[in-house]
């Protein structure tokens, strides 16, 4: 084959390019794992509202780049095409999790490698990924950070309040302070000495207390 016919393929050719066993083989597979990646998604998921249709893409986009990838290793012209097509796509949707960017590179990669023919590194490798994630993002710790809201009718019930709070915790941190007429609001970051929180209904019952909140703090003020 010379330098000139890896550019001239007609529509036919292009046809048994890639056999119906190595298409059925790579979707089957990307299925499989999209699937994996989707239980693991729904296993570890901490946010604050699931959403399925976010886990049946996790399958759906294995499946795709699966797809892109056999077919542009099988095309010199495709690929060239398919980088000038995919270089305009723009998606604008907003990702709050963190761990949702890893599931979706995950995704990704599990078609790519499935694509270039590596089969054993996309299951070992997603297998590994897989128990990483179960052990490491369910691991629940009374560590964790808290944040407590508490609304005192007076400079005295605030320093009542913080001497106990500062009692019970096993550290606390003034993160904002709003004074108003007759009312301090005083929200701190806390973290517990064990999975014990009976103390924030103490606080709330002690003399020039209005209301204690306590919010388990993941970076957004959201429980």
């Amino acid at each position: 084959m010379t330098f000139d016919d890896i550019f001239t393929s007609s529509f036919l050719d292009n046809i048994s390019s890639v056999t119906l066993l190595d298409m059925g083989l790579a979707l089957l597979l990307a299925f499989g794992l999209g699937l994996f990646i989707f239980l693991v998604y729904q296993k570890t998921f901490s946010g604050v509202m699931y959403s399925s249709s976010f886990g049946v893409a996790l399958i759906a986009i294995a499946m795709i780049t699966t797809v892109v990838i056999m077919a542009v290793t099988s095309n010199v012209v495709l690929s060239l095409g398919m980088v000038g097509a995919l270089s305009i796509v723009r998606f604008r949707t907003v990702i709050k999790e963190p761990l949702d960017i890893v599931f979706l590179f995950w995704s990704i990669a599990v078609g790519i490698v499935l694509a270039a023919g590596m089969i054993p590194l996309a299951v070992i490798g997603s297998v590994f990924i897989g128990l990483v994630l179960l052990v490491f993002v369910n691991r629940k710790s009374h560590r964790n950070p808290y944040i407590v809201v508490l609304r005192c009718s007076s400079a005295e019930s605030e320093r009542m309040a913080w001497a106990f709070l500062e009692h019970q915790v096993r550290r606390c941190v003034v993160k904002s302070k709003t004074v108003r007429l007759g009312e301090v609001e005083l929200t701190a970051e806390i973290r517990l000495r064990d999975k014990d929180t009976e103390f924030i209904n103490q606080l709330s019952q002690m003399d020039g207390v209005d209301s204690a909140v306590l919010v388990s703090y993941n970076g957004d003020y959201m429980g």
